[in-house]
């Protein structure tokens, strides 16, 4: 069997929620050991975020999408002996990852510089709200906020004087999955750093720092223009037409990107809009934006989305159905590629999840373990430590795990 990735490294993942989870998740699918320190009795804040439930468990299913390939055990570190625990992992880990608030670890003595000088190699990665420096920086913060602080829903939804108009927010947690990503992107580069120099390092992660980075575009029409981009809806501020239009039972997406594709689409709808000069180039079909739409939402009214999806996907003009989450799993492309996988949760229960979307050749992601349930792992994982079982027993005992 081939040997994962990131089979050598060891991760010790102090966070909660989402943004910490999904970073270790993904370390975990490349091969990278991933023990998951949690509050004994309670655990990680989403265990308790449902319904929906896994049936015959008390996990909700949003502790469910962040979890796995994860070895849960339960320390209270506000006790002494739990902080003592905490450290010695740390000692034994290549990466630290924690979203306590700024200063929430120092207390205990798990902070950076604390466990720094346990293991001098150790790479450690603080996600917070608004990073460790800066006047909010002690501020709790929550992608919800950060969708608004950041500028994503100034640029989503439909304009102000429209129906349905005004902010709103993506419907997903947007924010903590794309943090998640930086993290392991920076958790990479500082261990490819400390295999060259034998040091470690921190990472400061903000949420806002993030989603002001991921506007992408829109930022740099902002930075460059000088004029703050505001909600279109599903149209795109720079290609036309790129957005939903509607058909005859419901609505399609058409996405052009170039000037030859939108010469296939006109050919498609029967006219002539290619020679016209108002729609020639993309910059022009920006300009005229409102007419074009107009009349291209004239035509694709008059037919079923079926029957254009196959007359420009024939054309080759990019576009494809709104699918809700059930014709999602449905779709030929998304089965054949594997999307959704099966696993036994630790209950006995069995447990679909959506595949890890990375595909190497070499060392391709595994599924170890599925989401475990809390503290499965806590002795197991503290005998591996070296600690005895009955000093285990002396712990249980007095609640630190």
């Amino acid at each position: 069997m081939t040997e994962a990735a990131l089979s050598h490294l060891k991760i010790l993942d102090l966070s909660r929620v989402l943004a910490g989870p999904w970073a270790s998740q993904l370390l975990g699918d490349l091969g990278a050991d991933i023990i998951k320190v949690e509050r004994p009795g309670t655990g990680d804040d989403t265990r308790g975020w449902g319904p929906p439930n896994l049936p015959g468990t008390t996990d909700a299913a949003y502790f469910l999408c962040a979890n796995r390939n994860k070895r849960s055990v339960t320390i209270d570190f506000t006790q002494e002996a739990g902080q003592d625990l905490v450290r010695r992992l740390a000692a034994r880990s290549d990466v630290v990852i924690e979203n306590f608030k700024v200063g929430g670890l120092a207390q205990y003595g798990l902070d950076h510089a604390s466990l720094l000088a346990v293991n001098p190699r150790l790479v450690t990665c603080s996600i917070t709200g608004f990073g460790q420096t800066g006047p909010y920086a002690q501020r709790a913060g929550y992608d919800f906020l950060m969708q608004g602080m950041g500028g994503l829903m100034s640029v989503t939804g439909r304009p102000d004087g429209e129906p349905g108009g005004g902010p709103q927010k993506v419907g997903v947690a947007l924010t903590d999955v794309l943090t998640g990503l930086y993290a392991t992107t920076a958790i990479l580069a500082a261990l490819a750093h400390r295999d060259r120099t034998g040091q470690g390092q921190h990472i400061d992660l903000a949420l806002l720092d993030v989603q002001v980075a991921c506007l992408a575009n829109q930022t740099m029409n902002y930075l460059v223009s000088g004029h703050a981009p505001g909600r279109m809806g599903n149209a795109h501020p720079n290609i036309v037409p790129y957005q939903d239009v509607p058909t005859a039972d419901g609505h399609i997406i058409i996405a052009v990107g170039n000037d030859r594709q939108f010469a296939r689409l006109a050919e498609a709808c029967g006219q002539e809009w290619a020679t016209d000069p108002d729609f020639t180039t993309n910059a022009a079909r920006v300009a005229n934006r409102t007419r074009l739409l107009s009349a291209l939402c004239d035509v694709t009214r008059l037919r079923p989305s079926a029957e254009w999806i196959a007359t420009l996907e024939a054309a080759g003009v990019p576009c494809g159905p709104i699918n809700d989450l059930a014709a999602v799993f449905a779709d030929p492309q998304v089965q054949s590629r594997g999307t959704r996988i099966a696993m036994v949760h630790a209950s006995g229960a069995d447990l679909s999840l959506v595949a890890n979307p990375i595909k190497m050749s070499g060392t391709p992601v595994s599924y170890r373990l599925s989401p475990p349930i809390l503290g499965e792992h806590t002795q197991a994982t503290l005998l591996e430590l070296g600690v005895t079982e009955e000093d285990y027993a002396s712990l249980v005992q007095a609640g630190v795990v």
